[in-house]
């Protein structure tokens, strides 16, 4: 007979305090074993600790073992005597002992403890462990998916930000077999948003100051979270004075006292403002700018038409480029003012209704052209640069603001200018004399030739009807030659003075540009600075009645 009072009993069964016989023994152990199968989880005793395994005592005939690997090598939270779950791997291997596992009797449980709160639509806990194809994976006791779709009511555009972090999520999907669970975050924030919502919505006016958190910026404004309602605060509403972008004022996650502009309870949509916590600065801008004032402002924006003045926040004046500078040759603002100069200005012209101030800043300065004729009198010699060339003559700057008109017909007494380019190019310094003033517009002439004496002045004194002259062929027309006296003074010989008047065509032939020719003056008009040649009365020929009285030249081309 044995007694076992004392004994442990296996579990699930009750020793009386009384003598066995070896085959009721047996008979109970087999009962007992017969009560555990592979795969069920069960409380044991730690009764030894080795250093390749944990031995359990679970009441059976032998006790079972647990991989010391299972306790990641450190054991010092299991002492001989602590009560721990198992899991039954094997109900006996081949050294006739029991095979446990502590691992998987912790995830049965955790499973099972899930398991109720997904029945019972119960919210869980977890932190974000790390990113997987289609979302993140949460430990929540077990690895579980949070697909993209559900971290929130906008997908996040940074996931690693997310990392680490605790949150409360539902279960919508779980599968034991496949060990598949799938939770959502937007579910809660959703359900979250609807109690709120009615609230908010009820509490909603137009005018009335609400509390809100950025929830997203975009380049045209921000939405603002007022609770389970979302308002969009435009760029133009943030500031009275210049924005770029709305991340200039402010950035996700912010607190922001807004003013509701507009509720559309239908559509519940709601336009909110920041700027109209301060008065419109346009209000009395006729009183604080008006016309001539002289103001100072800051450059916030060149175009090609011209730079904006900031002259306080909300209230910007445009100085157009004909504005700036009394010079004609800017061709752009930028080669004036940059970005940030700190300028001088006068308002020209207000549209409060437009919101717009014209300001100019060659005004600040005097006009060059209100005392021009006492600073270049008619007939005084002046120096200035060659800043543009036309068909018909050279712009000369004399000053910053001031150009004058050399014309094509007053660069040269002598040569024959077809184009300004024959005698001048753009930068040259070049003198002139001053030939007539328009200051009503603008205007000067100017003068080339003026600054030598004029060869025709002394033609009178030099030549008369009927003297012999020696010449040169600088010209041949259909209509005769041109021949030069002097320097810068020519004459005609008309192609019936140029020999026989049979074959007036073949004598014309026979001149060549370059060649020598001894000719007679049969005319002279001082006023339209002409002489008149033949070579036909020069060699005894006699140029006809009314030939010396050539009744008009004809046109050189």
């Amino acid at each position: 007979m044995t007694n076992i009072v004392g004994s442990r009993p296996a579990a699930g069964v009750s020793f009386e305090e009384k003598e066995y016989t070896s085959a009721e023994l047996a008979a109970i152990y087999d009962d007992s074993i017969r009560n555990f199968k592979a795969g069920e989880v069960i409380t044991g005793v730690v009764v030894a600790i080795t250093p390749d395994s944990v031995v359990v005592d679970v009441g059976f005939k032998s006790e079972g073992i647990i991989p010391i690997d299972e306790f990641g090598g450190f054991t010092k939270d299991i002492k001989i005597g602590s009560e721990i779950e198992v899991y039954i791997e094997e109900t006996e291997n081949d050294d006739g002992v029991m095979v446990f596992s502590r691992e998987k009797a912790q995830r049965q449980r955790c499973w099972e403890i899930i398991h109720k709160k997904y029945e019972a639509n119960e919210i869980v806990k977890g932190v974000i462990v790390g990113k997987i194809k289609g979302g993140l994976a949460v430990d929540i006791g077990i690895k579980a998916f949070l697909p993209g779709s559900q971290i929130d009511i906008r997908p996040p555009k940074n996931l690693d930000a997310l990392l680490g972090r605790e949150y409360e999520f539902r279960i919508i999907k779980m599968n034991s077999k496949r060990g598949n669970i799938v939770l959502s975050r937007r579910v809660l924030i959703e359900e979250e948003r609807k109690v709120t919502k009615d609230s908010t919505l009820s509490q909603l006016e137009e005018g009335k100051c609400v509390e809100g958190v950025v929830k997203n910026i975009t380049d045209y404004g921000a939405f603002i979270d007022l609770g389970g309602v979302d308002g969009l605060l435009h760029i133009t509403d943030m500031s009275w004075g210049r924005i770029n972008h709305p991340s200039e004022l402010l950035k996700v996650g912010d607190t922001a006292n807004v003013i509701v502009l507009k509720f559309d309870k239908e559509t519940e949509r709601v336009s909110l403002g920041l700027k109209q916590h301060t008065p419109d600065p346009w209000v009395n801008v006729e009183e604080k700018y008006p016309i001539s004032k002289r103001v100072k402002g800051k450059v916030v924006s060149v175009t090609d038409y011209g730079a904006f003045l900031e002259l306080e926040n909300g209230v910007e004046g445009l100085v157009h480029i004909s504005e700036m500078t009394w010079s004609k040759h800017v061709r752009h603002p930028s080669r004036i003012v940059t970005v940030g100069d700190e300028v001088e200005a006068e308002v020209l012209n207000i549209d409060k209704e437009k919101k717009r101030i014209s300001l100019g800043m060659k005004q600040i300065i005097q006009n060059p052209w209100e005392k021009i004729e006492e600073r270049y009198p008619i007939g005084t010699t002046v120096e200035g640069t060659v800043r543009n060339l036309t068909d018909f003559g050279a712009f000369v700057e004399l000053e910053d603001g001031v150009d004058g008109l050399i014309h094509i017909s007053d660069m040269s007494w002598t040569q024959k200018v077809k184009h300004p380019s024959e005698l001048l190019k753009k930068k040259d310094q070049v003198k002139c004399r001053v030939l007539k003033i328009d200051k009503e517009n603008e205007r000067i002439s100017l003068g080339l030739k003026q600054l030598e004496p004029d060869p025709w002045e002394t033609v009178a004194s030099k030549y008369s009807m009927g003297q012999d002259v020696k010449a040169k062929i600088v010209k041949v027309t259909n209509f005769g030659a041109f021949a030069e006296i002097e320097p810068g003074i020519e004459g005609l010989i008309h192609i019936s003075q140029i020999g026989d008047k049979r074959a007036p065509a073949n004598a014309r032939k026979e001149l060549k540009v370059g060649q020598d020719v001894d000719a007679k003056i049969i005319k002279v008009d001082l006023e339209a600075k002409k002489i008149g040649l033949s070579m036909k009365a020069l060699s005894g020929g006699e140029a006809g009645e009314g030939e010396y009285e050539i009744v008009d030249f004809p046109d050189e081309e």
